[in-house]
């Protein structure tokens, strides 16, 4: 019998559209190693090579690549839905909206809780015996950042039936209703000084990538039928790429695509008009590489390593801040110099830094790699009897995915640093602690599985 990872490849159905799942750990790739090249570690502390090398910003074009990993998302969670949707038993009203939110959640949040409850008690255990200056504290705060990408993937996958509707009906209109909100959102931020709107693109601009996986998913970003001899996918990159371009070079919007220690506005928090269109390229650019690409995925030794990357993906982005900052603090630890950032000798350890980030980070997901495997399907006992359909399984999925929503950000704003201080960051204007964070979305959690396993009995 072969490996787990090649029986799997081997039964892969000839429908399964691969290149999906190479954009997938691709995307989560280049987040993690952008983020081991950005992290500009001296032993004062912890800054951004882009800050100290202003020039290095438009490498953000390409290596910030989350929009690719929402539009993924959006393909996905459209097949996944409809699936459910057909296996619906004839004739029941039941919902199908808790079985979705806990069959798409289950291999995201539960890896997400074992890393924020293995941190937590760490950082607890660390403040209690004395600890949490220096390099240590810049990590309680920074381990938890990448988790907002989290919270808003929940979003996603909350709005996915009401959005999936508007898609199925409006098309192409969903998404430009979506693109146009985030237009004005800017609009009213920039021209009319309106206070606090810009936080509605956190909404408007990722759903509206999100948007597009629906289109994909649906094979609408194809060849159009007024313009047979130009495929959409060059639309939307030379289109997308122009309007970028255009905004930053005219606009008030700034060069990198990342958010910049100290600059007055950023592209991604909250997400602006110039990021869409970053979007837009990126969507744009990865559909015209799609036929190369399945071509390479039908080789049964490419597949495979994509099969198994996508085994270990998110636990691997949940720890890879882990593993780098780990490496920086033994460095300091074995009193290995650390040059300054961006000189040439900092340039020639940068390879040495990343292959013990890499080395650690396996290691790391060699530990808890199972937690991301997803759990058995609830199966009813023999002796249960049949419940009413629509017993209010989906607005008990929907209070669990806002609580995990609401704490998984405000954890990613937080972090772990001043537990015992009672340390709190505001969201959306109230004072919340990473202990109440941490609760929010582990009730959260059982709330949806509670639901979910519901629904599944019934």
């Amino acid at each position: 019998m072969g490996s787990p990872v090649r029986v799997l490849a081997e039964a892969t159905p000839a429908t399964r559209d691969r290149y999906v799942d190479l954009l997938r750990v691709a995307s989560l790739a280049a987040v993690v190693l952008g983020h081991w090249l950005m992290a500009a570690v001296t032993p004062d502390g912890v800054g951004n090579l882009l800050a100290v090398v202003p020039a290095l910003q438009p490498l953000t074009w390409l290596l910030q690549v989350m929009p690719v990993f929402f539009f993924v998302g959006g393909f996905a969670h459209a097949l996944s839905y409809r699936s459910l949707l057909r296996k619906r038993p004839e004739g029941s009203t039941d919902s199908v909206y808790a079985a979705f939110l806990r069959a798409r959640l289950q291999r995201l949040l539960r890896p997400t809780m074992v890393f924020v409850l293995v941190w937590g008690a760490a950082a607890l255990l660390i403040q209690l015996l004395g600890g949490g200056g220096g390099l240590t504290g810049v990590t309680l705060r920074l381990v938890t950042q990448p988790l907002w990408f989290i919270g808003i993937y929940l979003a996603m996958v909350a709005f996915t039936p009401p959005l999936l509707r508007l898609h199925e009906r409006y098309g192409w209109g969903a998404f430009a209703g979506l693109a146009g909100a985030a237009a004005a959102v800017d609009v009213l931020r920039f021209a009319a000084g309106v206070p606090y709107v810009e936080f509605l693109n956190f909404a408007f601009v990722w759903l509206a990538v999100h948007q597009l996986g629906f289109l994909r998913a649906d094979g609408r970003l194809g060849v159009g039928p007024a313009l047979p001899a130009l495929r959409r996918p060059a639309l939307l990159a030379g289109g997308g790429l122009v309007g970028a371009v255009a905004l930053v070079a005219f606009g008030p919007y700034p060069l990198s695509m990342v958010g910049m220690p100290g600059e007055k506005v950023s592209n991604m928090a909250p997400p602006t008009l110039a990021l869409l269109c970053h979007g837009l390229w990126l969507v744009g650019a990865v559909e015209l590489l799609r036929a190369p690409a399945a071509r390479l995925l039908a080789r049964p030794r490419a597949w495979r390593t994509v099969v198994a990357a996508n085994g270990v993906a998110m636990t691997a982005f949940l720890w890879h801040l882990t593993a780098m900052l780990g490496v920086y603090g033994a460095m300091l630890a074995l009193d290995v110099p650390l040059p300054e950032p961006a000189t040439a000798a900092w340039w020639a350890q940068t390879p040495l830094r990343l292959a013990f980030a890499a080395a650690l980070t396996a290691v790391l997901v060699a530990a808890f790699r199972t937690f991301e495997r997803p759990a058995a399907p609830a199966t009813p006992p023999a002796t249960a009897t049949a419940t009413a359909p629509g017993t209010g399984s989906a607005p008990l999925a929907a209070l669990g995915a806002t609580l995990c929503l609401l704490g998984v950000l405000a954890l990613s704003m937080v972090g772990f640093a001043g537990l015992l201080e009672g340390r709190t960051a505001l969201l959306i204007a109230v004072p919340v602690s990473a202990p109440a964070a941490v609760a929010a979305t582990l009730c959260g959690w059982l709330l949806v599985e509670r639901a979910g396993r519901a629904r599944d009995a019934r």
